[in-house]
């Protein structure tokens, strides 16, 4: 499946208006820039807010100062802030992140208006603007996501591969019943290109009980998808849908429960804060470090199957010389390598004996991001808990368990999804050595964007091929509990 599903445009970005540079910016203003870029690109955004505060206080008209400012409102879905910011700004960077604020806003109008002012920049590439822009001016009078009937909804989650653990959700679209995976790497919800071939508003069920009425959706095709998975998935729920579900993710349980309201803290669950670069890509800080100070950030993907990939620099934060790492034999590229990550932070929890990759094409997704990210967790990893989305998306609660607990630690294995008993691959062994990941098969790439577009997926790590099991689930533990 795809490591990158996720969207982001591709930027060159154009001057205008307000001018500010490091040699006409006073000293002080300067350093308190030069210290907001470096926290927002290692993902500590809250810092990174506080010092582009500081700057601006000093120079409140300098355009850099002031689009980096909107980056990080926007990062923080603060989307009120990010169009107070950027007010009067010129150049065609400024009119995307202002389309992107009025787009997750639900300002149809407006989004559109600024995304074609992005767009009539001949230095911009961005099919997603594209497709959004048409969907805006086509969904006049419509409100983006309105939740209708029950106030919550649990759906079983059928495991439909033994040899990975993603997240698929029976849903209804337009009434008609169809099999959807949840995909974090994705920004919009993407239909599959050969029941819905342009850019469309749809709606959406979820256990006949609660309706999304006004999802828009870009198109794509799934076909290799669904092969590789061997069910027809019709359908990538992506991050702004997921935001407006206040969705719960319970793999081991076989449960995705969304709700019309932000639910509470669950009993002996950890927070962990998430960001969003423009919007779209699902960040958070982790660390992988002996040293628990030290975090950068990861990106969040469901539709990849490996537990964690690092790139060079994520794994030498790990203390592990990529030179040591072993290779993959089901790699049939032969260009991915496999080791042990001693310890994993997510929120409280430090996860010990945590296999990972390199070689994966992390540097193409960084490129697009503008963002270097340590890494990718994935599902490998996440179906080992029960993940909950609050706050509009800008946060996840994350519950452990004791079987997922044991299994982490190289305890016991856990049984496949088809109850059979057998090693747990991808997970580290008893005797602490890293046992071996799923395989990788390039997808094509996709026709609704390049990678690292939002709402589009993009060509990365796929599911694996039969033969090649991935991380088992745990025991299923139902907590009788849907927060």
């Amino acid at each position: 499946m795809a490591l990158g599903m996720l969207a982001i445009p591709l930027l060159l970005g154009a001057c205008s208006g307000a001018m500010g540079t490091a040699a006409t910016r006073p000293q002080a203003a300067d350093k308190w820039f030069l210290r907001a870029q470096q926290e927002f690109q290692s993902a500590d955004v809250e810092n990174a807010r506080d010092a582009v505060a500081k700057a601006l206080a000093i120079v409140p008209e300098d355009k850099d100062v002031r689009l980096l400012a909107g980056r990080i409102a926007l990062a923080r879905l603060d989307f009120a802030e990010t169009l107070r910011l950027l007010k009067g700004v010129g150049g065609s960077e400024a009119a995307g992140l202002r389309g992107r604020a009025y787009w997750y806003k639900g300002d149809l109008e407006a989004a559109a208006d600024e995304l074609e002012a992005m767009l009539d920049d001949p230095d911009v590439v961005d099919d997603w603007a594209k497709s959004i822009a048409k969907l805006a001016r086509r969904g006049a009078g419509r409100v983006p996501f309105s939740l209708s009937g029950a106030l919550l909804a649990p759906v079983e989650m059928p495991h439909v591969s033994p040899y990975a653990p993603f997240f698929v959700v029976p849903v209804e679209i337009d009434g008609e019943s169809a099999l959807a995976m949840v995909s974090t790497g994705t920004g919009e919800v993407v239909l599959d290109s050969a029941t819905r071939p342009e850019p469309s508003w749809v709606s959406l069920r979820f256990g006949k009980k609660l309706e999304v009425n006004d999802v828009p959706a870009l198109s794509q095709d799934l076909s290799g998808i669904s092969k590789q998975m061997g069910a027809p998935i019709k359908a990538l729920l992506g991050v702004n849908l997921l935001r407006h579900l206040n969705a719960t993710l319970d793999y081991a349980g076989r449960q995705f429960v969304v709700r019309s309201f932000s639910p509470p803290s669950p009993p002996n669950a950890t927070r962990v804060d998430i960001f969003y670069v423009r919007g779209g890509g699902m960040i958070l800080r982790s660390g992988v470090s002996s040293d628990k100070e030290i975090r950068g950030p990861m990106l969040i993907d469901t539709s990849m199957s490996f537990p964690v990939a690092l790139d060079k620099d994520g794994w030498q934060k790990a203390g592990v010389d990529i030179s040591s790492l072993k290779p993959l034999e089901q790699d049939p590229e032969q260009k991915l390598k496999q080791g042990l990550i001693s310890t994993l932070r997510l929120g409280a929890y430090d996860i010990p004996k945590v296999p990972g990759v390199y070689g994966a094409p992390l540097s193409d997704i960084e490129k697009q991001l503008k963002l270097d990210v340590d890494g990718v967790i994935g599902a490998g990893l996440l179906a080992y808990f029960r993940i909950t989305f609050a706050d509009g998306g800008r946060l996840m609660w994350i519950e452990d368990d004791a079987a997922a607990e044991q299994v982490l630690r190289g305890g016991r294995s856990a049984p496949t999804p088809q109850d059979a008993p057998q090693a747990s691959p991808g997970l580290p062994a008893s005797d602490g050595s890293p046992a071996s990941p799923p395989s990788l098969a390039p997808a094509s790439p996709g026709a609704a964007g390049s990678p690292g577009t939002p709402g589009a997926p993009s060509p990365a790590l796929s599911a694996p091929k039969q033969g090649t099991p991935a991380p088992p689930p745990p025991s299923p533990k139902p907590t009788g509990k849907t927060p």
